[in-house]
């Protein structure tokens, strides 16, 4: 069992910092009221999830916050699969970031341009983000959008992450990361009764939860 103090959290402790942040980018409290209520009328909603999970650790983490916010939600998987072994894993993932690599996607986002939030979701590997997701932020434009960040770690919490996300889309605003200790054993930390509440919290100060 996690305890709440070593979840990692990264997110803003103040509402009020959230709130003037989303007011300065235009992304307001009607707004998100508004996905629910398309997402209850059936309509496409404006908040995507976008999550990457070798383990599941990931996946349960993107899929809670689906449940708070209504939000689509999008697996990235690659057209090659990552050997079963974790370490075996670690040293492809470490080979792919010196050669730069970019692996190939086997599905794509359907109409991102309507959508406004997006979430991304990742493993730590090697302090940042999976190569696939270098990939997948490459191949969509996100100017205007939020990008909200959120990754499951052995101890580098969110790494350089951010910053290459930055590097990567210029044109989007940013909005507080979390991150959450996850495990490399196979065991799904991420579904502990600690862990969902630190998720619940974190979506709560981005004025999220009441979307559900």
């Amino acid at each position: 069992m996690i305890s709440k103090a070593s979840t990692d959290i990264t997110a803003t402790s103040s509402r009020r910092t959230f709130l003037k942040a989303a007011a300065s980018i235009g992304l307001s409290i009607p707004f998100l009221i508004d996905n629910a209520r398309a997402q209850q009328a059936g309509r496409k909603s404006r908040i995507l999830i976008a999550y990457y999970s070798r383990t599941g650790n990931t996946r349960t983490v993107a899929e809670q916050i689906q449940q708070l916010t209504g939000a689509d939600i999008f697996e990235l998987k690659t057209a090659y699969s990552y050997p079963a072994e974790y370490r075996a894993t670690t040293d492809q993932a470490k080979r792919e970031q010196q050669e730069n690599f970019r692996p190939q996607l086997t599905a794509q986002v359907e109409n991102m341009a309507d959508y406004d939030v997006v979430f991304i979701g990742y493993p730590n590997w090697w302090a940042t983000m999976p190569m696939a997701f270098f990939s997948f932020l490459e191949s969509y434009n996100f100017a205007g959008k939020s990008i909200v960040p959120f990754c499951t770690h052995e101890g580098s919490r969110l790494g350089r992450s951010v910053e290459d996300i930055e590097a990567l889309c210029p044109q989007a605003t940013l909005l507080q990361g979390f991150s959450l200790r996850g495990a490399s054993d196979g065991t799904i930390r991420t579904a502990s009764a600690d862990a969902q509440e630190a998720v619940r919290d974190w979506v709560g100060e981005l004025e999220l939860a009441g979307l559900s």
